[in-house]
């Protein structure tokens, strides 16, 4: 394979003579300017977070995991959940009990169940005049019992302490579990508790541990991380107040994320800061000059990496889901602040600290820059410079066939939704009480489909709910009834009691009527979903006006909703993303290839965890929104390094031209960038701390193709590709034009 001519050139053994250092800039600023301006900063700082920390306990009190509030309001199951209260008199969530005796539960066990769901019905937050007695299964082995629970007051709360009564107080030999969407909530809100502890404690010591072993040094590594929890703290304070106000929805898996990419993102600015700083010191001897000259290094791709991602966080707000829509401004607000601290608190610190934050390896003034030693000089990144100089096409042609055939695997990446029950990783009280209830009873008891439509078409609307495979039963909410509801069959309506019991009223409301279909699988399942598309499908015949929710209907929009945004979503990022470039780069051809190699990255990145999540983990799928935002942080941060780096080679190509320009910038940036991607691969990686099967997996996908990205994307294919075309990769720019 022929080289270009410039490729076959020997790269310069030493650097031209570096300028001479500076002792002082005539900056005219008065002292006590210099002095006043970081100290007034650091207060502000200090301010927000001390406001910021004591809002971390508030979080709690304003997120929500309600998987039907995170629906779009066009939803049918949206609408249905709203028409729930108006028939039932107040929001509920279903909640069940499912007691269970291998050898048969007896008289005087059936006796004590019942005496325990009438105590139970007495507790707060149970809508007690809805609580169905014991029902026993035709076995005789178990028996449930249904108790629906009110949203006003919060279900896992409640959901608690129904558990600590049924702990209190045993019946011998009969297991017991609280099952139901508001178990599975209750669930999975515990698995959220331990965001604010195990996971920030999990992140922060993994990027400590990293910055000292960067920087090998005590203290900046702890100005560096102050920064980033500043940022977040700042970043909680705004959020919280807006959820609280009902701006935006907050939920534990935004919650989640929302502590990983500040602390991740404004650790990784700061560490491009701390470069330039470091740099300005050898060439400055007064700590202000360093620092303005720092400031006017790193402000254009800190702010053009911040705004990257921030653009491409906010694309999410075209979503019509609410959970994806919420997470776009939660997430662009953390890393507005994270952009702001890197950009004023962390100047401000470096600044009073100066070459004292370095020690014990402190930049003298005057000192040469390791870096900037040439590309034949020893070292790591000046031997990649090398190779890319002597081999750039091999290079680029190889790496881009090793993320090709990774790429492969990403066609075997299930993400057309899971059950709820699988959404908590180990060990869960309600999944297993589900399984029970199927052994036991229709897999569909206490999570009905709901079915709201005119009264003048009920017989018509039960004959085609019961004539749909995968119905059990159908009943119509009646407040004439004892149990809440009157069975319905293809001769009509039928009495609840003993016999001669009159048949009594359906519920009306506005015209309507609404009615609970008892599916054969459990309402988390494929069966279960493929029952409701159909019933949807027939009940259209009878009425168009129908509309059928319920909590198998809510996972169906969900994932339907999910599947549309990201369809739509993907492309308008890629554009966004790809405009912002060409604006920074002053290019077309050069943003174009860039955001093309990241989009493979991702690729290859969603191939390798296909095989990791099927083959090693044997995950049950994924959500359909994972592929979504996994795409938007890996673009968006993952363009970041590009950002970092073509900056640089742009700022040293203007001086050097375009091929001496790419390993300068290369050997100047690799343990930056390098250090960077580690740091944000680890805060995302602790994610992986928590049992949420949604987060183990972005997790995965993110910290993964990030390494990715900063070891064989940045390193090697971008400086190989732009090496091999040359000057014609600013085109149509004026340094594609220069000799």
């Amino acid at each position: 394979m022929t080289k270009p001519a410039a490729a076959q050139t020997t790269p310069p053994a030493t650097e031209p003579a570096r300028k001479a250092p500076h002792r002082r800039t005539g900056s005219g600023v008065p002292t006590w300017l210099r002095v006043l301006i970081p100290v007034v900063l650091i207060l502000v700082w200090f301010g927000l977070f001390g406001a910021g920390g004591s809002s971390f306990g508030k979080i709690s009190q304003v997120a929500t995991n309600d998987q039907a509030q995170q629906l779009p309001a066009s939803a049918d199951a949206t609408e249905v959940k709203a028409l729930q209260a108006e028939f039932r008199g107040s929001d509920t969530l279903p909640g069940v009990l499912v007691y269970q005796k291998d050898a048969g539960l007896t008289e005087a066990d059936q006796a004590e169940i019942n005496g325990q769901v009438a105590e139970l019905a007495a507790i707060d937050g149970v809508v007690s005049d809805s609580v169905s007695p014991a029902i026993l299964a035709d076995d005789g082995k178990a028996a449930e019992a249904f108790l629906p629970l009110d949203n006003a007051v919060k279900p896992s709360d409640t959901v608690g302490e129904i558990r600590d009564y049924l702990a209190a107080h045993p019946i011998s030999g009969v297991d017991v579990y609280v099952t139901g969407p508001a178990g599975l909530i209750a669930d999975l809100s515990g698995a959220f508790a331990g965001i604010d502890g195990i996971l920030l404690l999990t992140a922060l010591a993994a990027v400590l541990v990293i910055l000292v072993i960067v920087y090998r040094s005590p203290l900046l590594p702890l100005i560096v991380l102050g920064t980033s929890l500043a940022a977040l703290c700042a970043s909680v304070l705004v959020v919280v107040a807006l959820a609280g106000a009902d701006v935006l929805i907050l939920t534990g898996q935004t919650q989640g994320i929302l502590f990983i990419l500040v602390i991740g993102a404004a650790t990784d600015y700061s560490l491009l800061y701390v470069s330039r700083y470091r740099e300005a010191l050898r060439d400055h001897e007064r700590k202000w000059d360093a620092t303005w000259v720092a400031l006017r290094g790193s402000l254009e791709p800190i702010l053009a990496s911040g705004g990257t991602v921030i653009a491409g966080l906010l694309c999410l707000l075209l979503s019509d889901l609410n959970s994806n829509k919420a997470l776009g401004p939660v997430s662009a607000i953390g890393i507005a602040f994270a952009v702001l601290a890197a950009l004023t608190l962390l100047p401000a610190l470096l600044l009073w600290a100066g070459r004292t934050a370095f020690w014990p390896l402190r930049p003298a003034f005057g000192s040469a820059h390791p870096s900037l030693a040439g590309t034949d000089a020893r070292g790591l990144w000046p031997a990649v410079a090398r190779l890319v100089s002597r081999r750039a096409r091999l290079v680029w042609i190889a790496s881009t066939l090793l993320l090709l055939v990774a790429s492969i695997g990403a066609l075997q990446f299930k993400a057309d939704g899971v059950p709820q029950s699988d959404f908590v990783l180990g060990a869960s009280e309600a999944r297993d009480g589900q399984g029970v209830l199927a052994e036991h009873f229709p897999g569909g008891s206490g999570t009905p489909a709901v079915v709201i439509g005119p009264e003048n078409e009920l017989q018509a609307m039960a004959d085609v709910i019961l004539g749909t495979a995968g119905v059990d039963s159908v009943a119509v909410v009646s407040e004439d009834s004892v149990s809440g509801t009157l069975p319905v069959t293809a001769e009509g309506l039928q009495p609840v009691g003993p016999p001669g019991t009159s048949v009594g009223e359906p519920t009306v409301v506005d015209g309507r009527v609404m009615l609970q279909a008892t599916l054969d699988g459990a309402g988390d399942s494929p069966e279960a979903e493929a029952t409701v598309r159909e019933l949807r499908t027939g009940l259209a015949d009878v009425d168009a006006g129908v509309l059928v929710g319920g909590t198998t209907a809510i996972a169906v929009d969900t994932n339907d909703t999910a599947i549309h945004d990201r369809t739509l979503i993907i492309p308008i990022i890629l554009g966004v993303i790809l405009l912002i470039l060409m604006l920074l780069l002053r290019s077309i051809l050069a943003p174009v290839l860039l955001v093309l190699t990241v989009v493979l990255s991702f690729a290859a990145t969603l191939g390798v965890s296909a095989w990791v999540f099927n083959g090693l983990f044997q995950f049950p799928g994924a959500d359909p929104s994972v592929p979504l935002y996994g795409f938007v942080f890996l673009v968006a941060l993952g363009i970041d390094y590009n950002i970092f780096l073509m900056t640089r080679v742009r700022e040293e190509s203007i001086s050097h031209g375009t091929r001496p320009g790419i390993l300068r910038g290369l050997v100047v940036t690799g343990g930056v960038i390098t250090s960077a991607g580690v740091v944000l691969a680890a805060t995302f990686a602790a994610l992986g701390v928590l049992p949420i099967l949604f987060l183990a997996q972005i997790s995965f996908i993110v910290a993964f193709g990030v390494l990715l990205d900063t070891f064989l994307v940045r390193s090697l294919l971008v400086p190989a590709l732009a090496y091999d075309i040359g000057p014609a990769i600013w085109w149509p720019g004026k340094l594609a034009r220069r000799p």
